[in-house]
This record gives C-alpha cells, structure tokens and sequence, in this order.
C-alpha cells in the first residue's frame, strides 16, 4: 500500500454534504436541551468551567504538540492529531458524567460552552499549533486552510444549530423537550450510518492504516484524560467535577474533525484515519471509565469486604 501521507480517501460531494447535515442535526438536538441558565450557571460559579475551558482549548493542544514533537508521527498523522486536539469536547460526554455520577450540569455547560468557543478557536489552534510543526506546516501551506473559510464553516456546523435549538427551547419548551425525546440518540446513529456508508469504498485503507494509528490514538486519548483530571485536582476542584473534567477533554467531536478534513485536506490519509480511530475509541474508553467511577461509588457495584 502507498505511503499513509499520499492516500485521500474517498468522499463525494453529496457525503460530505449529508455528513455536515448530520452533524448539524446532532448539534440542534444538543441545543434542544441548552438554556440561558446553562451559560448563567457559568457567570455564578466560573471556576470549573474556566478550569474545562482552560484544559480543552489550552492544555490539550500544548500536550497533543509536545506528543507530536517527540513521536515525531508522519506529517499527516501529526496534523490528524492536532486537528482532533482543536476540536471541541463530544457531546456524549454529557452521557458518560452522567453515568459516572459527575458534574453533569457542570458538563452540559462545557459542552455548550467549547461549542461556541470552537467557531473561533478551533482554526485558531489548528493554524498555531500546525504551524510550529514543521512536517505539518508544509501540508497547511499547500492546502487553502484560511482561518475565515475554517470558521465558516465551523459557524454553519456548529452556530448555526445552536442558535436556532436554544431559539425553539426558549419560545416553545414543550416543543423541545417532546423533540429531545430520543432525538440525540438518533441523530447520533444517523451520523454513524452515514459515516460507515460514506467510507465503504475505502475499507481497505482504513483497516490497512489502523496499526500505523491504534497505539498512537490510545496513547493521545489516555493523555488528553489524565490531563482533564490532574488539571481540575491541581485547581482544588471536588472529585466529580475532576471525572467531568477529565471526560470533557478525552472526549472531543472527532466528527467535526472528519468534516474539516473531507472539506478542506480531500480525506488525507493519516488526518482521516487518526480521526475515525479516535471517535471509535474515545466512545469506549470514555465509557469504561465512567462506569469504572460509577462502580466505585454504587454501593451495588462496590466490592465488599467481610
């Protein structure tokens, strides 16, 4: 097979499209369940969510440059990599708090949050940090990646449908919740399926390339993880807020990230298959850990002693 930075992976203009519509509908489920207190909830108790902010847009990225730095990765790989890194946090991560008995307001509020924040600091991040990286930066150069085109479209994907579900909650409540009934779980199949149809045609690339990726992946989503959690213990937060905030920073839109790469770098090999690796397996490590959580603290899941 040729070398993993030559190969573009297949992807028509008609998928692209249906996966940015797919995306968008997830991300109009999401605002389905976001109101003013959700940003009010910020402004009366800032720290945490600062502490999130701080770890996702911040602390990730350094720590995903310094990865990339030393593993010295193919050009493409690195810039998969810092890619997934500038992206804002999952929205299954609301779930995996819940489950874990975290902080949930604390991560429905992240997740809104670094939604917004990602319009403006995902080109951003992706520009800088790309940038620094010498075998990345030669890709940025050839590639039209302006920060306008990069926030455009994050804007259309992601602003968009939240401005217009926090618009149908606020004047029609019942509306939303009736609609948020099932919806996110759908809208998330829905995107999964178009995913799976979309890359049929490039099978073999993907399962080809996956060992070039597997413990590269593995290693930077254990990162990103320990970093969300050590940050929050070392800014004194209490114990459930550190598991959401070590949630909120493993757990990043790796779909968005497929969207950026499809749009603008043709389905680059490493970018494309770090990126597909990573929303396979952030899903299941994020949820081995919060159940791990949970069943420390349920008393039915908790060993006993005698």
């Amino acid at each position: 097979m040729p070398e993993i930075d030559a190969v573009q992976l297949n992807f028509s203009a008609q998928n692209l499209l249906l996966l940015n519509v797919s995306l968008g509908f997830i991300m109009f489920g999401v605002a389905l369940n976001l109101t003013t207190e959700d940003f009010a909830r910020l402004v009366r108790n800032p720290k945490p969510a600062l502490v999130g902010v701080a770890s996702q847009f911040l602390l990730l990225p350094v720590l995903t440059f310094g990865l990339v730095w030393v593993l010295r990765p193919t050009p493409s790989i690195a810039l998969g990599m810092i890619l997934v890194a500038a992206c804002p946090g999952g929205n299954i991560s609301n779930f995996m708090s819940m489950n874990a008995q975290g902080n949930t307001a604390l991560s429905v509020t992240l997740t809104a949050v670094s939604t917004v924040l990602a319009i403006v600091l995902t080109p951003i991040n992706l520009s800088f940090w790309g940038g620094l990286y010498p075998p990345a930066a030669s890709i940025l150069t050839t590639v039209d990646v302006s920060f306008w085109r990069v926030f455009k479209t994050v804007t259309l994907i992601l602003g968009f449908p939240i401005v217009l579900g926090m618009s149908v909650r606020h004047v029609a409540e019942d509306l939303a919740k009736r609609l948020c009934q099932g919806m996110q779980a759908l809208s998330i199949a829905i995107f999964v399926i178009i995913v799976i149809f979309a890359l049929r045609a490039n099978f073999d690339y993907l399962i080809g390339y996956l060992g070039v990726v597997f413990d590269l992946v593995l290693l930077h989503n254990a990162l990103a993880l320990a970093a969300g959690y050590q940050l929050a213990y070392w800014a004194h937060l209490p114990v459930p807020d550190r598991q959401t905030l070590a949630l909120e920073t493993g757990i990043q839109n790796s779909g968005l990230g497929l969207i950026l790469i499809f749009n603008f770098f043709d389905g680059l090999g490493g970018m494309a298959v770090v990126a597909g690796w990573w929303g396979v397996w952030h899903i299941l490590s994020g949820l081995g850990l919060s159940f791990y959580w949970r069943s420390q603290k349920s008393p039915f899941f908790a060993p006993q002693w005698t």
